[in-house]
Order: structure tokens, then sequence, then C-alpha cells
């Protein structure tokens, strides 16, 4: 192994151990949580979520390779080894949809669990609509129509690659507004966000925080215009900002 290459490994094992270190102590507290006779499924599907497959629209997977996944830790060693040799890279970053709706799995439509578990984990890598398609064709096929929350479950799939795509590491739904935070170097034209926010006549307003500009979309505000529901008030706000103001590569 190189030189390059070994202290491109020892900073990923740095970031591992402090991963794992965070991962330990969840365990933990899950355990101290779950006590009760019959609770080992119950830690076991909370273990599960910790380590990422009920992060189930997130990167993170389990272990060390096992604590990330052999995906994400192939991406990291190869982040670590362009960082050590000075190459520009594209940062690696997670994005967060958290939109208050139903969206999850009932047993009336998958009631084996592995079955289950497989099918969210394929939607959490879906990128695109065509993806999104081909998974809402399979499902019907084999399952026959989805239920609401299983098509929102995709809905929310297509909606975080598409957050993710603008450089966004979060969009959240609270209380009346919906926040969408970029990266603090995210690569949108500033220029354009004036009359951006303009177009959207008081509806849309933007903070330019240190830890993040985000947008904010109010609501109560949008309910007396254009009456949008928070599912497309989202979808369109994403589609503005990908056309609008996404550098072009």
């Amino acid at each position: 192994m190189g030189r390059s290459n070994r202290t491109a490994y020892a900073f990923l094992l740095y970031r591992r151990d402090k991963m794992l270190k965070e991962v330990a102590e969840k365990r933990l507290a899950a355990i101290k949580e779950f006590t009760d006779l019959g609770s080992g499924f119950k830690i076991a599907m909370r273990d599960l979520e910790i380590r990422g497959a009920g992060n189930l629209l997130g990167a993170e997977q389990h272990g060390h390779m096992e604590a990330v996944g052999y995906d994400l830790y192939c991406k990291m060693l190869n982040e670590a080894v362009k960082t050590v040799k000075g190459e520009p890279h594209e940062e690696y970053f997670d994005t967060t949809l958290d939109i208050n709706v139903d969206a999850y799995i009932p047993a009336t439509y998958i009631s084996n669990e592995f079955q289950k578990l497989d099918i969210y984990k394929r939607i959490a890598g879906i990128e695109n609509e065509e993806e999104s398609d081909e998974m809402l064709e399979e499902l019907i096929d084999r399952f026959g129509d989805p239920p609401k929350s299983v098509e929102n479950l995709l809905w929310i799939a297509r909606a975080k690659a598409k957050a993710h795509g603008c450089y966004l590491r979060e969009v959240s739904e609270k209380a009346d507004v919906i926040q969408f935070v970029f990266l603090e170097n995210a690569k949108i034209n500033p220029v354009d966000i004036p009359q951006f926010i303009e177009d959207y006549q008081g509806i849309l307003s933007f903070t330019p925080d240190k830890k993040g500009p985000f947008f904010t979309y109010y609501l109560k505000k949008n309910s007396r215009q254009e009456k949008l529901s928070v599912m497309e008030a989202t979808e369109r706000i994403l589609e503005d900002i990908r056309v609008r103001l996404v550098e072009k590569k």
C-alpha cells in the first residue's frame, strides 16, 4: 500500500471509529429501552435502524465495511485518497427529507418481513423517475396495486434523490413552513436567487445562514394562493431549484 493510500486509510479509520462510537451508544440505549419479555425482536429492529436499514432512505448501511456498507465504504476511501493527493472531488453528503406524510409498507400489502426489508432497501436506492416507475411496475406485478403509503414512500425516494442533486442536505416540514437547507458550498447561482424569491410572491424567503443557506416556504400563505399540498409544494420548489439555480456541470 502506497504512502498516500496508507494516509487515506488512516483518515478513513478515524471517521469510521467516530461513527462506531455513536452506533455503540445508540445500541446501548436501545437495550436499556427494551428490557421486558419478548423485546428481542424490538431490539433487533432498532439495531437494524441504527445500522442503516431502518434509515430506509439514507445512505448508511451496516458494519465496518459493515458499519457503513460496502458502497459507502468505497466512496469514503476514494474521497480520502483524493483528499490526500490534493485532487478535486465531489464532497460526499447525505440528504434527509422529513415531510409529514404516511410512507411505509403495511403488513397487509407485504406480509413477509424479508421481502419487505428488501423492497425498502431497493426503494432507498432509487435515484430518478425511471427507477421509481420500474419499482412501481414490479410492486404491482408481485403484490398488486400499492396503497397510498407505499406510493408516498416512492415519492419520498424520488424527492430525496432530486434534493440531493440540488445540493440540499435537508428538506423538512416544521409547523407551517418547509425548509430547504443547502450545503454551505452548494453549487448554485446566487445571482439568480433574488428573482427566484420574487417570482414566488411572498410565499418563499431566503436566509444566508453560515451553516448552510436555506429557503423557507410558508404553507399558510400558500393556502391562500395556490393551495398546493406539502408534497406538491416540495416537488415544485425542488424542480425550480434544479432548473433555475443549480450550476450546470
